[in-house]
């Protein structure tokens, strides 16, 4: 995949070649300024989980389709988009209820989507080799007018379509679109839809149920009464708070996230006894569209590989990131109306972490005090190893030991970077910023020391590390 040419083009050249053991380094790693603190990193052999194609997907509203963004000749996006890719699109969003299907209309319409519309984002998808879960309304349309629409999205993105969402968030319904509303209202109006949908589409592959929060009310006892012969994945959504709560800083958005570990364990549970996997459909830090100056800062970059990780180490097959627009809160991609105005911190975050690659995920023991110090190990199937170290301290550097009981014979390092944990530019990975025109350049990646079998580096106060080992 295109992660892996990024990874192997890292690494050339007589200036950026990886470490040997016992060789003096090929491009040593300057020692940063300030306070050093000593930390290791000792990397196990228990496996607690994988990361597997397409994790790290976006999610964009549905009204998106009304805007020239996702069309096969919005170039600037497709380029952000393979920088990341291939991975999965999901379509959908509060807005996914407002959106009637409108076979006849021209298209690029607000409240609508058209044929021409669903023909535009196949385009998109083949241009930048991702697939879509694609959403359609459930709360204000009907089950033929869902069929139709399926049937025709079927037709237009054919091998591009990875599977349709009946609805977004049916656990927030009442008393928004229904009165009264129940899990088993939800569950009778969803399987009229699906049934009306798989007439239409017999081979098509529907998900659910897309619910906000309520996992152990409403989640996984959906799952189990439809089972795994009408779901092929348990999807749910989960934001970190609320946006527009004082609480929503960036202290609070760099800090451990308990609440996300237990919802986890509920979804892997449930899933596990449906049958079927389970993925984050929808999330981003704060909901409401996020905490200005916070969401969109550089300690989202640091918050959102460790947001990705622990997902993977639940048992999740995935996660997408919402976003869209250019406002003060969350989105990866910054754009006005479908054109690209910049890459957020996000973004880079996302990137780092596609960069770490697919494989098992091994357990990590970290000792870096009382720091905010997390790591992360990837083995990927065709060996070595991938070690992510993420410093949310925004003063101590790390000197950092890393040992992975395994043979080292070369090793080389890579940096996420940004100016302060609230700063909303300036931030690099190996000193490059990632534009639709120039693509991403990173420098010669630094190499680090080796020594029986450790690799001594530094990790920066406030930034990330991908060590890569072989």
């Amino acid at each position: 995949m295109l992660a892996d040419a990024l990874l192997g083009g890292c690494g050339g050249g007589s200036t950026g070649g990886a470490a040997s053991a016992g060789a003096p380094p090929a491009n040593p790693q300057p020692v940063p300024a300030g306070a050093l603190t000593d930390a290791s990193v000792s990397v196990g052999s228990s496996v607690l989980g994988s990361i597997g194609a397409g994790f790290a997907g976006l999610s964009y509203e549905k009204n998106s389709m009304a805007l020239p963004r996702f069309a096969p000749g919005n170039a600037a996006l497709i380029a952000m988009f393979r920088q990341l890719g291939p991975s999965l699109l999901r379509i959908g969003g509060n807005s996914v209820d407002t959106t009637q299907w409108a076979p006849s209309a021209a298209g690029q319409t607000a409240g609508q989507v058209a044929p021409s519309d669903i023909d535009a984002l196949a385009g998109f998808l083949q241009a930048c080799g991702w697939q879509v879960l694609y959403g359609v309304n459930l709360a204000t349309s009907t089950p033929a007018a869902a069929a139709a629409e399926v049937a025709y999205a079927v037709k237009s993105l054919g091998a591009s379509l990875y599977g349709i969402e009946i609805g977004n968030e049916p656990d927030l319904y009442g008393g928004k679109y229904f009165s009264p509303w129940t899990l088993a209202d939800f569950e009778q109006l969803w399987g009229q839809f699906r049934a009306a949908i798989i007439q239409a589409a017999p081979n098509v592959q529907v998900t659910g149920p897309a619910d906000a929060g309520n996992i152990g009310t409403w989640t996984v006892p959906f799952g189990e009464r439809v089972g795994s012969s009408q779901i092929m994945l348990l999807t749910q959504h989960y934001y970190r708070g609320n946006g527009q709560s004082a609480s929503s800083t960036v202290a609070e958005l760099v800090s451990a996230d308990p609440n996300l570990v237990a919802e986890l364990v509920t979804l892997k549970a449930g899933a596990a006894a449906i049958g079927v996997p389970y993925r984050i459909a929808e999330t981003n830090s704060f909901y409401n569209g996020g905490a200005d100056g916070v969401s969109d800062s550089y300690a989202s970059a640091l918050w959102v590989i460790d947001h990705l990780f622990t997902i993977a180490q639940g048992g999740g097959i995935g996660a997408n990131l919402h976003g869209g627009g250019d406002g003060d809160g969350y989105t990866p991609i910054a754009d006005s109306d479908g054109v690209v105005v910049a890459a957020r911190p996000e973004y880079y975050g996302l990137l780092l972490a596609v960069l770490a690659g697919q494989g098992t995920l091994l357990a990590t023991t970290v000792a870096a005090g009382a720091l905010n110090v997390t790591a992360y190990a990837v083995r990927p199937a065709a060996g070595g190893l991938n070690v992510v170290v993420v410093n949310k301290d925004s003063a101590q550097n790390l000197q950092l030991s890393l040992t992975t009981g395994l043979t080292v014979n070369t090793a080389d390092l890579q940096l996420l970077t940004g100016p302060a944990l609230d700063a909303t530019s300036g931030v690099t990975i190996q000193g490059a910023t990632v534009t639709p025109e120039s693509g991403f350049a990173p420098a010669a990646p630094y190499t680090p020391d080796i020594a029986g079998g450790v690799v001594t580096c530094y990790v920066p106060a406030a930034s990330a590390a991908l060590i890569r080992i072989n």
